[in-house]
């Protein structure tokens, strides 16, 4: 594709026909993905003149038929049909980028992959024989070939914007994979962890945010999960050395990316052998 976003809509806009048609689709999930491309305001009518909206029952009642020559997915697998349907999905789509947490790392409700599924369906519904649910929450690329991932909870408008564009024009996303503690030096911020003792995820977490959280004083949360070169074994020395006990360090990792692979495993080292 050779289209392009730009700032201002055209007269002339090319006919839905000529466009690469658009899908949006949704497992798992709370939506907040799908939301941030709606919350483009001012960019969402140039992204509206540059691609056919295809299928996006966030925004439009309209159902146009695939193939699709790009396709978003936001939610994590968590169902036998969620299975079956992300790999016709996979089918149907030229390329396939997921967005946020929940379908790159299985999200917040990957927490049941560290606990008794079976027990929750007990205690939580009347009927729980008549649920039909995996014991896990899985990421999208878990199931099928992925052609990108875009992380956060939820995804940065920005970022999206930018891997719409790169895939219009035929390049790479210029998505930055270094930590948060990028960010805050190139905003000036006092390192929370140093300045106040708050404990910070912002050393092993992707940047994304702009250190949103930092700039306010609080402990990065982790919400772009693992960064290419996530030192979680210092962190957690750090963390203890904060006076953290093992119980909360294992909490810091089990949020909305508790199921990325660097989470996980320093979460599940903490909870069986202890920091060190």
């Amino acid at each position: 594709m050779t289209a392009a976003t730009h700032d201002h809509a055209t007269a002339n806009p090319a006919p839905a026909s000529a466009r690469p048609k658009l899908a949006v689709w949704k497992f798992a999930s709370c939506d907040g993905c799908q939301l941030s491309i709606l919350n483009c305001e001012d960019e969402l009518l140039s992204i509206a003149e540059n691609v056919h909206i295809a299928y996006f029952p966030e925004a439009t009642r309209a159902v146009v038929e695939g193939p699709y020559e790009l396709s978003l997915v936001e939610g994590s697998i968590t169902t036998p049909e969620d299975v079956e349907r992300i790999h016709e999905i996979r089918a149907q789509s030229g390329t396939l980028v997921t967005i946020g947490a929940c379908a790159t790392a299985g999200g917040i409700q990957a927490l049941r992959n560290f606990a008794d599924v079976d027990e929750f369906r007990s205690i939580v519904y009347a009927h729980p024989e008549y649920l039909s649910t995996l014991d896990t929450s899985t990421p999208i690329a878990s199931h099928v070939d992925v052609d990108y991932e875009l992380r956060g909870c939820p995804v940065d408008k920005k970022q999206l914007i930018e891997v719409l564009a790169a895939f219009l024009n035929g390049r790479k996303p210029r998505i930055p994979s270094y930590s948060v503690c990028v960010e805050c030096k190139l905003k000036g911020n006092l390192c929370v962890p140093i300045a106040t003792g708050t404990p910070c995820l912002g050393p092993v977490t992707q940047a994304g945010c702009g250190a949103l959280c930092p700039s306010y004083g609080r402990g990065c949360y982790g919400c772009f999960g693992p960064q290419d070169s996530a030192n979680t074994d210092s962190l957690t020395q750090q963390l203890t050395e904060l006076g953290m006990a093992d119980a909360d360090i294992v909490r810091v990792y089990r949020t909305f990316n508790a199921g990325a692979p660097e989470f996980e495993a320093a979460s599940n080292a903490v909870e069986t052998g202890g920091a060190s």
